[in-house]
């Protein structure tokens, strides 16, 4: 029994033993594989200033521009960039048609604007809130002004969204395209050249409320021109005043008038220049070619300029929408034209002073004068006379009774008085102007005097309305008084 126990008692320290040497005999472990120490997650590469202006969405006409102006490579480059970016709404509110326009000189206009949008180096905003100006890669300066909290660019152009970053630099945007100072000024002053030449009205309209042109316009209106010189065409008009169509030979508009698209258009026309050709520029030609084909001779005259030595300018540079206007004191006539109605008063000449005094109509108290005093056949003679020739009007203008009297006594006072109107030799008008004075058929002088308008006076009052009526036996010119001698 006692030994039953103690086998019981060493199988159980056996036990007790086996149990405590399996406890305290180290486990393996397993040995973890060596692991490489972790790295930063990899980073996206960021987008050039073209790739985000492209991807953006609000840059569509700014891209279009860029790619036009070739400078696609410049601003996806490495340099460092600091772009002021318009929206689509900004080129949108442009003028009409300046985008086209600009697209069409991709490498002038457009290429000087976009680089005036873009600033060397990366300049952030808080940086930009500090300056004055920054000067472009385009090489003007854009002013910078903080206004109610927000930064304005040339006091027109507002930046909208600021830093956005790119690889190459940095972008903020705005709401307004800016031009360089250059282009602007240029800008406004054609705007203001073409709001002046919106305001300023045509040749025609000038001439028609002017006041000083009726017969021309009525001219004008009769040939159907009225129209061109109304329109768009560059044109330079030396216009006759009523005076200067007044002073032509009694008939000679009515005349003209009959012929709207003949004679009377050539005479318009050849008053008529292509192109604006201003004062200055008149007095240094020797001759200008018309509209209507024929050349005007062109002199200056004691400072005066002179156009075929007969019509003198009075004003100069009336600016008009289409053109200008130099205001002449007498008609001209083409070359062609005079030469024909020289032609036609050498016809004429064949007939004698007395002969053209009866048929003319005009001088039908003169001429019953004559008969009276017997001198028809002297001014129908071969001599040869210079006659100055009263108008029927001029008769009328003497005091009541006074033709009567003279007729009462036609050898002594009426053949004086018509002796007093005649000079020995043909006197033409060019002349009669460098005369003072010129002795008559009656013994006694007549007085010539020329006024600063050009016209000429005997004795003081009697103005010369009509010259150069040229006869076979000498030459009339048309007075609108009687002269009396002095007895």
């Amino acid at each position: 029994m006692k030994r039953l126990t103690w086998l019981g008692l060493f199988v159980v320290l056996s036990m007790v033993l086996a149990a405590c040497s399996t406890a305290a005999e180290p486990t393996a472990t397993p040995v973890p594989e060596p692991v490489e120490a972790p790295t930063e997650a990899p980073m996206a590469e960021a987008n050039s200033i073209v790739d985000i202006a492209v991807e953006d969405g609000r840059f569509s006409t700014l891209v279009a521009a860029v790619q036009a102006a070739g400078l696609v490579e410049t601003l996806s480059g490495e340099g460092q960039f600091t772009v002021f970016a318009p929206t689509d709404d900004a080129f949108a509110a442009l003028p009409e048609g300046t985008v086209e326009s600009l697209l069409e000189d991709p490498e002038g206009a457009l290429s000087d604007i976009l680089l005036y949008h873009v600033a060397e180096g990366a300049v952030p905003a808080a940086t930009v809130v500090t300056l004055d100006s920054v000067t472009t890669v385009q090489g003007e300066p854009v002013s910078i002004k903080i206004v109610d909290g927000g930064v304005v660019l040339n006091d027109s152009a507002k930046v909208i969204i600021t830093d956005i970053e790119a690889s190459n630099g940095i972008i903020h945007v705005i709401d307004a395209v800016i031009l360089p100072p250059s282009m602007a000024e240029a800008a406004s002053e054609d705007a203001m050249a073409e709001d002046e030449m919106m305001d300023a009205k045509s040749i025609a309209e000038i001439a028609v409320e002017d006041g000083r042109f009726t017969t021309l316009v009525a001219a004008l209106d009769a040939a159907g021109l009225v129209e061109t010189l109304a329109g768009e065409g560059e044109f330079t008009v030396f216009a006759p005043t009523d005076d200067a169509f007044a002073a032509l030979p009694e008939g000679t508009v009515d005349s003209l008038l009959a012929d709207p698209n003949g004679a009377l258009t050539d005479v318009l026309l050849y008053h008529v220049a292509e192109g604006v050709v201003p004062a200055e520029t008149v007095v240094t030609l020797e001759s200008a070619i018309t509209i209507q084909g024929e050349p005007v001779s062109i002199q200056v005259v004691d400072g005066d300029v002179v156009l075929n030595d007969s019509a003198k300018v009075i004003i100069t540079d009336i600016e008009a929408s289409n053109g200008v206007i130099h205001v002449i004191d007498a008609v001209i006539l083409p070359p062609s034209m005079v030469a024909e109605a020289e032609s036609e008063e050498m016809m004429a000449s064949t007939k004698s002073i007395a002969e053209i005094a009866v048929e003319d109509g005009r001088f039908t108290t003169l001429v019953a004068a004559l008969e009276a005093a017997g001198l028809v056949e002297t001014l129908s003679g071969e001599g040869e006379f210079t006659v100055f020739a009263p108008v029927d009007e001029a008769f009328a203008a003497l005091p009541e009774g006074t033709v009567e009297a003279l007729l009462q006594d036609p050898d002594g006072a009426l053949t004086n008085v018509l002796l007093y109107h005649v000079v020995s030799g043909t006197v033409k008008a060019e002349d009669v102007v460098g005369l003072e004075a010129a002795p008559t058929l009656q013994g006694q002088n007549i007085t010539i005097a020329v006024d600063g308008d050009g016209q000429v006076f005997l004795n003081g009052t009697v103005k010369v309305i009509i010259t150069d009526i040229v006869a076979s036996n000498g030459v009339v010119h048309v007075i609108d008084a009687v002269l009396l001698p002095a007895s």
